[in-house]
């Protein structure tokens, strides 16, 4: 089985005066990674609000309500350089509006033009409180040629019974576009983004935003790290890092996914988790 290629964005967010100024930011994180010909990119959480730097004609700061404004040409972006570049891009999130909710989703836009969603299941309270953003209904996985995948936003990853039902639907990797202002929060989502990979015997690939937006509130800070987490058993890196990048630092990291390795340890590894899970004792689901 041929190792599926993945790249993560620490994607840079700073102030820009236009949208054609994030387009081509976009652009060059996408034809970078396809000189490292990947197969998978993804880029964090929130990476649309930096369009909320953009200044207006009437000096007033734009607001969470205004970035769905922005949902069609972000579609189109992403959409063509998917089918440019052949890759499957995991486009962040976005904040979309829907029956007059927000909702912050993530989207996969695949190289035959589709684009498919999932809405961040778990919300914040920073979220609900300051964006009245609103909870997805749905958990979906996404079967695509390279393999099936699922993608989990931030605060997702430290549920584990979440975890357990796309495992369940057949997801062998994990992205996991984050946004995380401090330390606390960082090592929160990455730590859980270690468990998930240990309990269920699956990839995760996690990212998240780096740099600020003085004049967005709420985006202000940002601390983020790229990393590609394996289960910890004998075919991986004993820490179960396939590769990590610099702390805060603009760049990409890029690893190969063996997906047989994951099928060898869930047979017989020094450990099999999934396996050995006591649905005699307690829930699973079905």
């Amino acid at each position: 089985m041929k190792p599926l290629r993945v790249s993560a964005v620490q994607y840079h967010l700073h102030t820009i005066h236009s949208y054609q100024e994030f387009v081509d930011q976009v652009t060059h994180y996408v034809k970078t990674a396809q000189e490292f010909e990947t197969e998978f990119v993804l880029f964090p959480e929130f990476i649309t609000t930096q369009l909320l730097s953009i200044p207006t004609k009437k000096n007033q700061a734009p607001t969470i309500d205004d970035l769905p404004n922005y949902t069609e040409p972000y579609y189109e972006l992403f959409t063509s350089l998917a089918k440019q570049t052949g890759m499957y891009l995991i486009g962040g999130t976005h904040v979309i509006r829907k029956d007059g909710k927000l909702y912050n989703v993530a989207h996969l836009f695949t190289p035959d033009g589709l684009i498919h969603q999932q809405a961040k299941l778990h919300i914040t309270p920073t979220e609900v409180k300051e964006w009245g953003i609103t909870p997805g209904e749905s958990i979906n996985v996404f079967e695509t040629e390279k393999g099936t995948i699922a993608l989990l936003t931030c605060y997702d990853i430290e549920f584990p019974e979440v975890v357990r039902i796309v495992r369940a639907k057949g997801a062998d990797v994990i992205f996991c576009p984050s946004c995380t202002d401090d330390r606390h929060g960082f090592h929160r989502v990455r730590y859980c983004c270690h468990a998930r990979a240990v309990e269920n015997q699956v990839y995760v690939v996690t990212t998240g935003t780096v740099g600020s937006l003085p004049t967005v509130d709420f985006m202000r800070a940002n601390f983020g790290q790229a990393a590609v987490i394996t289960p910890n058993d004998i075919p991986f890196p004993p820490r179960g890092i396939l590769v990590e990048g610099e702390i805060n630092d603009d760049m990409i990291v890029t690893a190969d996914l063996d997906l047989s390795l994951l099928y060898k340890v869930r047979e017989k590894g020094s450990v099999t988790t999934w396996r050995d899970r006591r649905t005699d004792l307690y829930p699973d689901w079905k």
